[in-house]
Order: structure tokens, then C-alpha cells, then sequence
């Protein structure tokens, strides 16, 4: 057995801040990574830390955010898999990265998350929406409503999760 990890992440800002009162919940960002440490992990999310304008699909730079948010709170979990679902999802991941100047974050999507209604635009996603899509293409559900509607809660409430980390990203750079 293997295992994938999803950060689930609290970072302050306002639009982060409007992501929070509509959730409800803490963490609004996720994030998915192929080690434990968030050594190579990827997200649709800012392509600078401080620019919540410029989004589409990242590697997730951990000392760069910290110095961006320096009280950024981090989740950590862990996720079991096949080794082939590990291999390909790795594979894909490092795929879309090659190509991650055509893919956007969907920004329209968030008001059809609002009204709960399924959309999806090519090459456009959340941060929650591609890592649910990934995983469904991988035979690992996290829930059963199209992965466009998938928000950060659904990855909080999965039940097939154990948490490895939780706390300041410092801790977790600090190591």
C-alpha cells in the first residue's frame, strides 16, 4: 500500500476570508502532495503567494508561502492508494504541471458551487475540483457530487483520512 497526502490550508486574505464564511470552516485551500513533508505537492491556487489575482496550477513552493504567510495553518493527510493509483496520479500530476500555463483557475465555477449547480469549463478549476477529479480518475472517491462542486469541506469531512500533521506551516518547514 501507498499513500497520497491532501493539505488542507488556512491562509488570511480577504478573498480567502469570503471562501471561509461560505464554507464555514477553517481550512479553504487544498492541496494535493505526493510525500508527507509536501515536498513536490501541486494546487490550483495563486501562482504568487501574495497575488490572489494570477491563479491556475502550481507546485506548491512551502518556504515561499511561509514567507508570504507566516501564520498559515496546515492539515495534513494522509490518503492509502495502490501503488499504480500513486504512479499514475504522479504522472498526471507532473503532466499538467509541463503544461500548467493553459489551465486556469475557474473562477466563474464558484458561483455555480454557490447555487449547486455542476459546471465545468475547459482547463478551469478550483483547487478542490482538480483534486477531485484526479482522484476519481484514480478510483479514489471523495464524493459523490461532480468534482465541480467538490469544495475544501468535502476533503475535511472524508471519512478515509488520517491526519499526519496539523499546525503552523513553520512546524512543518521547520521539520
Amino acid at each position: 500500500m501507498e499513500h497520497i497526502y491532501i493539505a488542507m490550508v488556512d491562509t488570511p486574505g480577504l478573498f480567502a476570508g469570503i471562501i471561509r464564511r461560505f464554507l464555514k470552516q477553517k481550512y479553504i485551500h487544498v492541496v494535493i502532495s505526493l510525500d508527507e513533508r509536501l515536498e513536490e505537492a501541486y494546487s490550483f491556487g495563486r501562482r504568487n503567494p501574495r497575488l490572489p489575482f494570477f491563479a491556475g496550477f502550481e507546485r506548491e513552493d512551502k518556504n515561499r508561502i511561509l514567507r508570504a504567510f507566516p501564520t498559515a495553518d496546515y492539515r495534513v493527510c494522509e490518503l492509502e492508494c495502490s501503488v499504480e493509483q500513486k504512479e499514475r496520479i504522479r504522472r498526471r500530476l507532473r503532466q499538467d504541471y509541463q503544461y500548467r500555463k493553459s489551465s486556469h483557475y475557474a473562477v466563474a465555477g464558484l458561483f455555480f458551487i454557490m447555487c449547486g449547480i455542476p459546471f465545468y469549463q475547459r482547463d478551469h478549476y478550483t483547487c478542490s475540483s482538480y483534486i477531485a477529479r484526479l482522484l476519481a480518475e484514480n478510483h479514489i472517491d471523495i464524493s459523490s457530487k461532480h468534482f465541480s462542486l467538490v469544495t475544501p469541506k468535502d476533503f475535511y469531512y472524508y471519512p478515509y483520512k488520517r491526519t499526519v500533521f496539523e499546525g503552523r506551516l513553520a512546524k512543518l518547514v521547520e521539520g
